[in-house]
């Protein structure tokens, strides 16, 4: 069954393109001040930033907003680049993204802090081949053209750079192209280059066409996806407030989509419109929860912002403790907003 097939053209494909934060809050920050009973909630509205529709499909499909007492508007982003240039200029006050993504708008100045974190399996993260390529190992990229979707910074980036030197093969040695996953996927598909390092969706919709999974990130790439939230947003008390009950029902939505893999998988399909066997091969990788954010999670991040700082990818280091605000998710299951 080929990409054809599905009707998946370039507009199709964008709407999947995939991937949270308090004002001047580091580790440790002040708690959040009460808010008083006499807040008019109704008039209370957030702008919640999404990727592929990641969030909003698990929300949905939960109906873990149901009776929010504040407004909510959605803005969906094609990748992590959009979505925090919007959080910069104030357009949203929550941004989910993987964790190069997140380091690499800090180091370019981005006001986020990290909320909370979203644990999942690095299995759908990948690098895949033709399914008759002679590529049968890492080793083997020497020489060839590889294609990371999709800029420099990526969760794609940072598993073919561990990959390559756990291989004892160079950087230089390989043809590194950056490419979108819209356009690499229809490369890939029309066999222009010889391997391509990617994630998610398109991952997902690869192999499920038969391509060959040469090196999952698993023992590699962290799984970790942040939440971020703006700092204009954080400073606000009564936003504050409400963004922690935000957090606490994507933590529920996603303890639904847990314990509903196959109805998940449906719902997942139909409102992203991809073919329902690429979405439940993309659930069967795993289905993260969201949580507070653990000391473990920062020592991680910070070994990949080392990485990309000694590659000279990232110009800068950053100091992963000092943009982490545990006040806003302290407990994966407190009392929700009436």
């Amino acid at each position: 069954m080929g990409f054809n097939r599905w009707n998946l053209g370039r507009r199709g494909l964008a709407l999947l393109l995939s991937c949270a934060v308090l004002a001047g809050c580091g580790d440790g920050g002040n708690k959040p001040a009460a808010v008083s009973d006499a807040v008019d909630w109704s008039k209370v509205k957030l702008i919640l930033g999404d990727q592929a529709k990641g969030l909003r499909t698990v929300v949905e499909a939960s109906k873990a907003f149901a009776g929010v007492p504040y407004q909510v508007e959605w803005a969906n982003f094609q990748g992590a680049a959009p979505l925090f240039e919007a959080l910069r200029a104030g357009a949203v006050d929550l941004a989910p993204a993987g964790d190069t993504p997140v380091l690499a708008a800090a180091t370019g100045g981005t006001p986020l802090r990290i909320v909370a974190v979203r644990r999942g399996q690095s299995r759908s993260i990948g690098i895949l081949v033709p399914p008759d390529s002679d590529i049968k190992t890492v080793a083997d990229l020497k020489g060839r053209s590889v294609s990371i979707s999709s800029a420099r910074g990526s969760i794609s980036q940072y598993l073919l750079i561990r990959a390559l030197e756990n291989a004892g093969v160079k950087e230089s040695d390989v043809n590194i192209g950056f490419v979108m996953p819209t356009d690499a996927l229809s490369a890939f598909h029309a066999g222009k280059i010889d391997a391509w390092a990617t994630f998610g969706i398109y991952q997902a919709f690869a192999e499920e066409n038969g391509a060959r999974l040469l090196l999952s990130g698993e023992g590699i790439n962290t799984g970790l996806t942040f939440i971020t939230a703006s700092d204009k947003a954080l400073a606000d008390k009564v936003k504050r407030q409400a963004l922690n009950d935000v957090l606490q029902r994507l933590a529920k939505a996603f303890e639904w989509a847990k314990a509903n893999p196959q109805q998940y998988a449906q719902v997942f399909s139909t409102a992203n419109n991809v073919p329902l066997p690429v979405s439940q091969r993309l659930q069967s990788w795993g289905v993260e929860s969201l949580q507070p954010v653990e000391a473990s999670d920062v020592t991680a991040l910070q070994g990949v912002d080392d990485l990309f700082v000694a590659k000279k990818i990232f110009p800068q280091a950053v100091q992963v403790s000092g943009l982490v605000d545990r006040e806003v998710f302290p407990d994966a299951h407190g009392v929700l907003l009436k």
